[in-house]
């Protein structure tokens, strides 16, 4: 039997096929549009981290305008300041841009369309969150730690980490982490911002309270008893006669 079909491959191999046969129709690639330069401040995101520094993003309206123009917003609205990330994984990722903290919220404005394209997530690559439902990315994102290539074309990739990587291999790990990293202040580069500001300093406690009685040395004060409450004198009855 393996004769006989290798037979009639030999002989399918002599017949000479016709040209228009071979022709297959091919379908052409969309064009790629050109990347905004890394220097377009339009285009730079700016992340002042609680982790001691500001990190630059590479925003990447060619491959992912409708998230872009999300992030820009929101950004412009002050929505990402003092939001926490709240989902960090070792080698992996940290997630951010949930105002309710727990990975369920999002912003009010509407879900965005998904916008799959040829970027990789390396380490670096910052990419919409989502939920099962492919056009649900909405606010959150997450900056990849290390390369995650099982996730490209199921993720929207709209930046990558120009400076500042440092500042997020230092964000706080955990699952949500016990006192999460977050980010200060989101600018667009484009809109002049201020130099970088650590967010505010923990309260300070003041000098040391020191209560009554609890004073230490030689020069403590003893506490005071209370004074013996006063009885008023019992009259003797007068003697019987």
């Amino acid at each position: 039997m393996r004769f006989f079909v290798g037979m009639f491959a030999l002989l399918g191999c002599l017949v000479t096929v016709p040209v228009a046969a071979q022709k297959k129709d091919v379908v052409a690639a969309p064009a790629r549009l050109t990347p905004p330069l890394t220097t377009d401040t339009q285009n730079l995101l700016l992340l002042d981290l609680s982790t001691g520094g500001r990190v630059t993003i590479w925003l990447r309206p060619d491959v992912a305008p409708l998230m872009v123009e999300r992030i820009k917003t929101l950004t412009r609205q002050h929505f990402y300041d003092g939001l926490a990330f709240h989902r960090v994984i070792d080698g992996f990722m940290a997630q951010g841009g949930d105002p309710k903290g727990d990975g369920t919220g999002g912003s009010t404005l509407p879900d965005v369309k998904a916008e799959f394209n040829y970027l990789p997530h390396v380490r670096g690559a910052v990419s919409a969150a989502r939920s099962d439902k492919e056009d649900s990315a909405n606010s959150q994102f997450f900056i990849v730690f290390q390369p995650r290539l099982s996730l490209d074309k199921k993720y929207t990739v709209f930046g990558r980490v120009l400076d500042g990587m440092q500042y997020v291999d230092a964000i706080e790990r955990g699952e949500p982490p016990a006192n999460p990293s977050r980010i200060v202040h989101a600018y667009i580069a484009a809109d002049n911002p201020p130099a970088y500001m650590a967010g505010p300093p923990a309260p300070a406690l003041g000098a040391p309270v020191t209560l009554p009685g609890t004073a230490s040395g030689p020069d403590a004060a003893k506490p005071k008893l209370a004074p013996a409450a006063r009885r008023a004198p019992v009259k003797k009855a007068p003697a019987k006669k």
